[in-house]
């Protein structure tokens, strides 16, 4: 066998032919998502759910059905059904509906979550936060407004306010009747 010369080789291998019937069949994937792990940069997202990774860079509104982690940059609308990660690396201004929110990374913008919103210590978060679970962990940056009931509540909720004068006679008129 000759490596380096300008000649054919004499007697080349003849490589195997596949069956027929292999050929139909898509082949078999080398790795699932669920196994590797992007980069190095943590865990790898669970089967079935979405990742935006680093140096990814989105502007406009996105839509999860599941659960999903986002390491990139997001500029607009971010909603899900399920549960919504932002990771330690992740450039989030937008705003924010899910079922459960955990950030460790920069949100600049409102999150409302029907279940639950966690706050880890790496994260910096900027805006109004509504959910009925909160948990801020030590180290963690914020700043805004907290409402900790649900958001319908919320909506539904009046407040009346009386004038001075008739807040004080309806006192008034309380302590003399007792």
């Amino acid at each position: 066998m000759a490596l380096f010369t300008k000649e054919p080789e004499k007697n080349p291998k003849i490589q195997p032919v596949t069956a027929p019937h292999a050929a139909s069949t898509p082949p078999a994937p080398v790795a699932s998502t669920s196994t590797m792990t992007p980069r190095g940069t943590g865990p790898a997202p669970a089967e079935g759910r979405a990742y935006l990774d680093r140096g990814s860079k989105i502007t406009g509104k996105i839509s999860f059905e599941g659960a999903a982690r986002i390491d990139g940059e997001v500029d607009g609308e971010i909603s899900s059904k399920d549960s919504l990660t932002i990771g330690e690396s992740a450039v989030v201004t937008a705003q924010i509906r899910a079922a459960s929110v955990s950030v460790a990374g920069k949100v600049s913008g409102d999150i409302v979550a029907t279940q639950r919103i966690e706050i880890r210590p790496s994260a910096k978060v900027s805006g109004n936060i509504t959910a009925p679970v909160l948990s801020v962990q030590e180290g963690a940056q914020f700043e805004g407004h907290c409402s900790m009931q649900p958001e319908g509540i919320r909506d539904d909720r009046k407040v009346t306010v009386f004038p001075k004068e008739e807040r004080v006679a309806q006192a008034a008129g309380g302590l003399k009747q007792a």
